[in-house]
């Protein structure tokens, strides 16, 4: 079986801990894995490495790849250069196996952020939509609602007939579906051949599939820009699952859930006496059925009742729980504004350390980098920054155009447009440096790498 791994969400529910560069996918929420190595490590045991495909956003590229490469080195990342939804994602994704003569296979597809603990039960689902896929039909996969949900699609059935496809609804008709026998929440996971899915593609959405012909990836997985540009911005459902006449619908037989919004987070937390999930520095008083979190600053609440709040190092978040659909609004809202606090955190970690960024403005940004000892950054240059760095504690090696710098405390050295250059502590001490960023653009998407020790290449 070869398997599709979805992975280019943003998860703005889950602002202020998910960011537009750090999505809901790369978070450990209630385990030590993130929800991508959970989902890995489960399609994992139906197909082999080189028979899975991930596919994101270029932009997240280097964290996907990192996680993945802690379970498989040989995995294969697709990389959009641009967000389309669903449907474009899958059919390159088809188009992958394609070119590596695998139409005939099955295919199963599945979004990396669901959590799934009883993976014997989804095992069994899938084998039980096997033969429905050998058959020709394209599987849905539907989930049995246990409260009214608004935030996810449904699936009107008749047995193993799909009737129709519903969008979010409102809280009226979701109570309606809850109460009916025959409607699921749409799980967003599917099986099929690779042939007929193409075939669906080709008859339904046109515009997706004379684009696929384009790709070429014997030279490499990352699509090009013009060639994905010209495809429309569509989900799966509208393009293909509600157009077909080949749809045919299983039950899934495990535990389900979208870690899509902070009450479904709360719901899967183990809760106090009190009926709450607090996480870090957190005082209450008379406090009841509320998600407090807190990353950095005491957070004390009294005489409340089903709310959530979150605090990180640069934004707090509170609502009703019943509201935590909206907190998608107020991520399009600061988005919109061109609020910093959609991108990323103040603090990031890597591989090599974590970096804290101070302060910024037009043109510029001011980090603190801390590199652990015996680690490096890769060999990398920017087409859009300068950088001047300042040591503060430990000591550097700065690899810059091939010629090799030794810094101590209170050394500082100046990184030009376009020079390749590394940041490395090979000592036994944490390395501490300021780094200044000069230049028209300034994202963490203005990096090459050319050599990486940690996969990233």
């Amino acid at each position: 079986m070869k398997s599709i791994i979805l992975a280019g969400g943003s998860g703005s529910r889950l602002w202020p801990l998910s960011r537009d560069m750090y999505p809901k996918q790369l978070l450990s929420l209630d385990k030590d894995l993130s929800l991508l190595q959970q989902t890995y490590a489960r399609v994992r045991n139906l197909s082999e490495a080189r028979d899975i495909v991930t596919i994101t956003n270029v932009k997240h590229y280097s964290d996907i790849k990192l996680q993945l490469n802690k379970t498989d080195k040989d995995n294969v990342i697709i990389a959009e250069p641009l967000g389309k939804n669903t449907a474009p994602a899958i059919a390159c994704s088809l188009e992958y196996f394609k070119q590596k003569n695998d139409i005939d296979d099955i295919v199963l597809i599945v979004p990396s952020d669901h959590l799934i603990e009883d993976n014997e039960g989804f095992y069994e689902t899938v084998r039980g939509g096997i033969e429905f896929a050998k058959q020709g039909y394209i599987v849905t996969f539907g989930v049995k609602p246990t409260y009214p949900e608004t935030g996810f699609g449904y699936i009107k059935t008749n047995g193993n007939i799909v009737e129709c496809f519903v969008e979010k609804p409102d809280i009226q008709t979701a109570q309606k579906y809850l109460d009916d026998e025959n409607c699921f929440w749409n799980g967003g996971i599917f099986m099929g051949k690779i042939s007929v899915f193409l075939e669906e593609f080709e008859k339904y959405a046109p515009e997706i599939y004379s684009n696929l012909s384009q790709l070429d990836y014997s030279q490499g997985t990352k699509i090009q820009y013009g060639i994905y540009e010209q495809m429309p911005t569509i989900s799966i459902d509208y393009a293909i699952m509600e157009k077909s006449d080949k749809i045919a619908f299983i039950e899934l037989k495990s535990d389900w859930k979208d870690l899509g919004s902070w009450q479904s987070l709360y719901d899967v937390k183990e809760k106090d006496e009190n009926k709450n999930v607090l996480t870090g520095k957190v005082i209450t008083e008379n406090v009841k059925n509320s998600f407090i979190y807190s990353q950095k600053e005491l957070v004390a609440v009294a005489d409340l009742e089903d709310v959530v709040i979150v605090e990180t190092e640069d934004a707090i978040m509170a609502c009703p729980m019943s509201k935590t659909q909206d907190v998608k609004k107020l991520y399009e809202k600061l988005k919109s504004q061109q609020s910093d606090t959609t991108q990323l955190h103040k603090t990031v970690f890597r591989p090599w350390g974590y970096y804290t960024c101070m302060n910024g403005g037009k043109g510029y940004l001011t980090k603190t980098i801390c590199v652990l000892p015996k680690q490096k950054l890769s060999i990398q240059s920017h087409n859009y920054r300068s950088e001047h760095w300042v040591v503060l504690e430990g000591r550097a090696l700065v690899i810059k155009d091939e010629k090799e710098y030794y810094l101590n405390p209170g050394d500082s050295i100046d990184i030009p447009l376009k020079a390749k250059h590394s940041l490395q502590n090979p000592y036994d001490e944490e390395l501490k440096i300021i780094e200044v960023q000069k230049g028209d653009y300034i994202s963490e998407d203005d990096i090459i790498r050319y050599e990486d020790c940690y996969g990233r290449v």
